[in-house]
């Protein structure tokens, strides 16, 4: 009997314990990943917008409050979207994990815990504009198929402790090989099969093909970039931004693939005729070239969220009158392909003055995917958030009164005019400059009134006119420059501009919310001996 029993004390000595929490985390996060997998793999065969990440993200930018919007792009700047899925991410590892510790030590609450994950991204899939009528059906098959993967792995994981506990080396030898086998099939298989879809579900969705097929009629008027425009100082900003370097600040988790042979544009609302027109259509009105600068209402004062580009594209009121708007409509609704919404006065839209247009290219080509393929508005003198829709598709006439846009109910104001402006490009803080002479130089807005002067100050002297390069118009920024005899030291340059009708610059500061910063920016700048 003593014999029996050393022998059994030894052989279970030499059974490995497991620690049986780290595997069951490791199981549910398996689970989640199988979940995902097989939603992206029905999302790319029914639904192409029923990513659970994808939906969950865009609500979480739908509800995200204010200043942590601000906060994300002032940390984050163009890279807030990947931050967020990153976090998204994150966050459903953290939780997978718990509900497979939760399976593990309580049946059936881990399961329930990741079911309700399932609804939640079922809600958040169905809730996003434009869901189609199978778009439930990706995240419900998910979350059946994650539910199996977590019961099945935690089962395994349950025998294998269970044997291990007991002293029963084959046995533990055994469930241990079936739990890592399957989890680790699961996990590779998910991964591979993920993958796979979500970029099965980009490609098929990809219309990169017909944007480089595509051949757009010739403007019948070209903006033409005066000589002494653009100088070439080290530094500063060029006149004309770069499509590639152009600032892109939206909602948009993905950008929309819309095929430009399937996009329609409608026109309803207080209107005497409800207009939908095709991209044939749109262009075949006529295309002209418009130099027009596009401000973020993010951008803080002297930041880089604003960009110059030569749109080429259709007068709105032209299509506005078309459909014939009702006198007492004082706004327009206008939607992206996305659901997004931006309320713009009726007024910037039908402005003979003003070159509000319906934009089909970007300096010379068709719009980048980033910035509105095929279609996007461009409407100068107003922050984008109430005028710079993206991927477009709907206008709806209608009154400041009776409907709202996506940004008014999260502070921002209805009605939100660019803000004057100017900033300083070179010298730029923490990079010293020898001491002699040095160009300080920068650029300055005023939409649609146009730059008059732009004036600099250093260590609250006596403020000095600059030279403006030669602008494209009064839609345009400008480019500003000062040769300044410069001594060791620190020193602080600030900088203001006036427009063409006399207003000056506002000093005060204000803060991005409600409708813009504002304020004079300045710079502390080293001069070394």
């Amino acid at each position: 009997m003593t014999t029996d029993t050393a022998t059994r004390t030894e052989r279970a000595a030499t059974v490995r314990r497991p620690h049986a929490w780290p595997w069951a985390a490791v199981a549910g996060i398996v689970a989640a990943a199988v979940l995902l997998a097989v939603a992206e793999v029905f999302a790319a065969l029914v639904a192409r917008s029923a990513s659970p990440v994808l939906a969950v993200g865009s609500f979480i930018v739908d509800i995200v409050p204010r200043p942590l919007k601000e906060l994300a792009i002032t940390l984050f700047g163009e890279s807030d979207k990947i931050a967020l899925l990153v976090g998204v991410g994150l966050g459903a590892a953290v939780a997978a994990a718990v509900a497979g510790v939760l399976e593990y030590r309580f049946r059936f609450v881990g399961v329930t815990l990741l079911g309700i994950g399932g609804v939640l991204a079922t809600a958040a899939i169905l809730t996003r504009a434009g869901a189609g009528a199978l778009a439930w059906l990706p995240p419900v098959l998910g979350t059946i198929a994650g539910v199996a993967a977590l019961l099945l792995s935690i089962a395994r994981l349950r025998r294998w402790i269970s044997a291990a506990q007991a002293g029963a080396a084959q046995a533990a030898g055994t469930n241990r090989r079936q739990f890592l086998v399957f989890t680790g099939i699961a996990a590779v298989g998910a991964v591979v099969v993920g993958v796979g879809a979500r970029v099965l579900n980009a490609t098929t969705a990809s219309v990169a093909a017909a944007r480089d097929a595509l051949r757009l009629p010739a403007a019948r008027t070209k903006v033409t970039v005066p000589e002494g425009a653009n100088w070439d100082i080290d530094g500063l900003t060029p006149i004309i931004t770069p499509n590639a370097d152009f600032y892109r600040v939206d909602t948009a988790l993905t950008v929309p693939n819309v095929d430009p042979t399937t996009w329609r544009l409608s026109i309803e609302g207080m209107v005497d005729t409800p207009v939908e027109l095709s991209f044939d259509d749109l262009v075949g009105m006529g295309l002209d070239e418009y130099g027009v600068t596009l401000t973020c209402v993010s951008n803080e004062v002297g930041g880089g969220l604003v960009g110059n580009a030569i749109w080429t594209g259709v007068p709105i009121r032209d299509v506005l009158r078309m459909a014939g708007v009702q006198g007492d409509a004082d706004m327009v609704l206008s939607e992206s392909v996305d659901g997004y919404t931006a309320s713009t006065p009726l007024s910037s839209l039908t402005d003979d003055n003003l070159d509000a247009i319906f934009a089909v290219a970007m300096n010379g080509e068709p719009l980048p995917f980033e910035h509105g393929f095929p279609v996007r508005m461009v409407v100068p003198g107003l922050y984008g958030y109430v005028s710079a829709t993206k991927w477009v598709t709907k206008l709806t006439v209608t009154r400041f009164d009776q409907a709202e846009a996506y940004w008014t109910p999260r502070g921002y104001s209805a009605e939100a005019p660019i803000k004057m402006s100017s900033r300083v490009d070179t010298p730029k803080i923490g990079a010293p400059v020898a001491a002699g002479t040095v160009v300080i130089a920068g650029m300055a807005w005023a939409q649609p009134v146009g730059v008059q002067k732009v004036e600099v100050s250093i260590d609250d002297g006596d403020w000095q006119e600059t030279q403006l390069s030669t602008p494209i118009n009064d839609q345009s920024w400008v480019q500003w420059r000062l040769e300044w005899t410069a001594e060791p030291g620190s020193h602080y340059i600030a900088v203001r501009a006036t427009d063409k009708q006399g207003n000056l610059q506002i000093q005060d500061q204000a803060p991005i919310a409600p409708d813009g910063s504002s304020g004079w920016q300045r710079t502390l700048v080293t001069v070394s001996s």
